[in-house]
């Protein structure tokens, strides 16, 4: 693969979680779980350019509210040139369009896109094995972003099984609140105890999400979004929420809903994409 600075406009997806259980938490503290993550067509984008000086550097409206020693893009390309010993840096720009803290996984998927992109345009040559173990020392998410296909994961998300979901239409909500994944997770009253199920009986059960009777109760906001949204079509939270999202069988269904949305939320059409944006791109060069 032969790429040349700048580089291409590298898109970062959007997750939803189709269902999420909280089957127990672990004496280390963390939750093993069973959730099915597909993409959808809605993206953060990240445009790279080269450079021969050590540094890598970024440009993004979160600059005023995320330190540079918390920002997941920064620490994913500090961690590659660790792990590799790659001398050279880049300039990075984020367009960002995921809502923050909604549950569609924007972070870590921006993490998950300056792993790919820059193990590409820098020829470092990890394996995307190589590049989920570093993406996972990142955040529990990041793995399934580089490994690009939707997926069935269990443990704390990093067992990955590929799986092909419908590739539904989906309106996403996006409630103007700002959940803490930490929070939930560390919340008493979090359903921890849904017992563990086959594949196949998971993909042929009603699905839903452990979290959001928590978050919904917490958050009126929430609730009166998937309220809403019920009156359209089946719907569910995605991750420890904010964001809700309906699903649809035709384009013009969920625009139709989208068009008589309040005006006090965010909204978006997406389509569900069992390959990754990101992994369509990587396939084409």
């Amino acid at each position: 693969m032969t790429l040349s600075a700048p580089s291409l406009r590298w898109p970062a997806p959007a997750k939803l979680n189709l269902f999420l259980h909280i089957n127990h938490q672990r004496a280390d503290g963390y939750h093993e779980l069973q959730t099915l993550f597909q993409f959808i067509d809605f993206c953060d984008y990240l445009t790279i350019t080269l450079h021969d000086n050590d540094e890598v550097t970024l440009a993004s409206e979160l600059n005023q509210v995320v330190a540079d020693s918390d920002n997941l893009i920064l620490k994913a390309a500090k961690s590659l040139k660790l792990a590799t010993g790659y001398r050279g840096g880049a300039h990075i720009e984020l367009e960002k369009n995921i809502p923050m803290g909604g549950g569609l996984g924007g972070g870590s998927s921006d993490a998950a896109t300056t792993l790919v992109a820059l193990n590409a345009l820098w020829h470092t040559g990890l394996s995307k094995a190589q590049l989920a173990a570093i993406g996972l020392s990142l955040g529990a998410d990041v793995p399934v972003f580089i490994n690009g296909y939707a997926a069935f994961a269990e443990g704390v998300g990093e067992h990955l099984q590929a799986v092909s979901p419908t590739e539904a239409w989906y309106l996403v909500i996006a409630p103007d609140v700002h959940v803490s994944t930490a929070a939930v997770f560390q919340d008493p009253q979090l359903v921890r105890n849904t017992p563990k199920m086959t594949l196949a009986s998971l993909m042929s059960s009603p699905w839903r999400n452990d979290c959001e009777m928590l978050v919904s109760r917490q958050q009126p906001q929430v609730a009166n979004a998937l309220g809403w949204l019920l009156e359209y079509a089946p719907s569910r939270m995605t991750g420890t929420g904010a964001c809700v999202f309906g699903s649809f069988e035709q384009q013009q269904e969920a625009k139709a809903a989208l068009a008589n949305l309040p005006s006090h939320w965010r909204g978006f059409v997406a389509q569900g994409k069992n390959i990754s944006p990101l992994e369509q791109m990587l396939n084409s060069l």
